[in-house]
């Protein structure tokens, strides 16, 4: 595409939508596509991302930055297939090996939970990667699959396609992953090319630490995904003015009928980290209004099974366009009018 064609569009696809480790026939994990002109940025890697981007009709040839919000499992287990689909799907026919961002390492594993005796741990060496180092173990882990491809299919070396790196937090802002894991903070530049500059803050997903939330800035408007937060100043702050704001968003409701019958210990861990790592449906029209958004995106469904009344009480609270997102939805960002399309 020339200079000339160069639009600056922008458009919001809800590639998955299922948050938590579930696997569903309705929805797939959560990953979410910013495309401006033909230019795609990816945040997160849910299960089946990989998929859902060639089904929303692109192909790893035009993604030209992976931003990872925080490294629980359902926001990264499609990595590996980032690479070793990808490989087929477009990723050697890229002018420069894709950017792809991520979480540095916690620096300490977090205190086991209070009503749990202390569990073994896996990989004591090195019990916390960061978002690289887990890119270069899973690099190790298909080694086999990957030096094979390299000598027999003549597929160029991983370094050549991906290169992963950590984002590094700001030392002045006082980050402590178990005591101070989202300090308030001013939105910092991550990354920048020609179509859109990306800043990062940090957000309350306690005890996964450090987790974040992206704002990508464009010619046609902005977007923020706020990754897996409980309500959080950095959010709010990050979030202000938005056209588009991407939440994730958990039924409070059904978590307390979810556990009201598991062991005391095991509900009490359960709900604690529901309601204090997550937002509600409540909660979440809240921040939108507080931020003055112009268009709200609930995606990152817990659960991923609910009718779609329940989610749209998050309007009682929000004055803007509410869109309960289903997998590969588009949503167009045009300052002040964005709407699915």
């Amino acid at each position: 595409m020339s200079d000339e064609e160069r639009s600056g569009r922008c458009t919001v696809i809800t590639l998955g939508t299922c948050g938590g480790p579930k696997l569903r026939v309705d929805r797939t994990g959560v990953s979410t596509a910013i495309v401006v002109d033909d230019a795609v940025y990816i945040v997160d890697l849910g299960y089946g991302a990989s998929r859902q981007l060639i089904a929303a009709g692109y192909d790893f040839s035009q993604v030209r930055g992976i931003f990872v919000t925080h490294l629980h499992s359902d926001h990264i287990s499609d990595l590996a297939n980032v690479l070793l689909y990808g490989w087929y799907q477009g990723l050697s026919e890229s002018a420069k090996p894709v950017t792809m961002l991520g979480p540095g390492s916690r620096g300490a594993l977090a205190p086991a939970h209070a009503f749990a005796q202390e569990p073994a741990i896996v990989n004591p060496e090195d019990p916390t990667p960061g978002f690289a180092e887990s890119y270069r173990y899973l690099l190790q882990a298909h080694s086999t699959d990957i030096n094979d491809r390299i000598r027999d299919n003549l597929r160029p070396h991983p370094d050549e396609v991906l290169t992963a790196r950590n984002i590094e937090i700001p030392f002045q802002v006082g980050f402590d992953p178990d005591t101070n894991n989202a300090p308030e903070m001013e939105p910092f530049e991550i990354y920048a090319d020609e179509h859109v500059r990306v800043f990062a803050t940090l957000v309350e997903h306690s005890p996964m630490s450090p987790a974040f939330a992206f704002r990508f800035e464009t010619a046609s408007g902005s977007v923020v995904v706020s990754g897996d937060t409980g309500p959080c100043a950095n959010l709010e702050r990050l979030a202000a003015g938005v056209d588009v704001l991407v939440h994730e968003v958990i039924d409070e409701q059904w978590a307390e009928r979810n556990y009201a019958d598991k062991p005391e210990a095991e509900r009490q861990a359960m709900m604690l980290h529901h309601l204090s790592a997550h937002t509600s449906i409540e909660e979440v029209g809240k921040i939108a209004q507080r931020a003055s958004v112009g268009t709200l995106v609930l995606n990152h469904f817990v659960p991923g099974h609910l009718v779609p009344g329940r989610w749209h009480e998050a309007g009682l609270h929000f004055d803007g366009t509410l869109i309960v997102a289903q997998d590969l939805d588009r949503i167009d960002v045009d300052a002040g009018r964005s709407a699915r399309v």
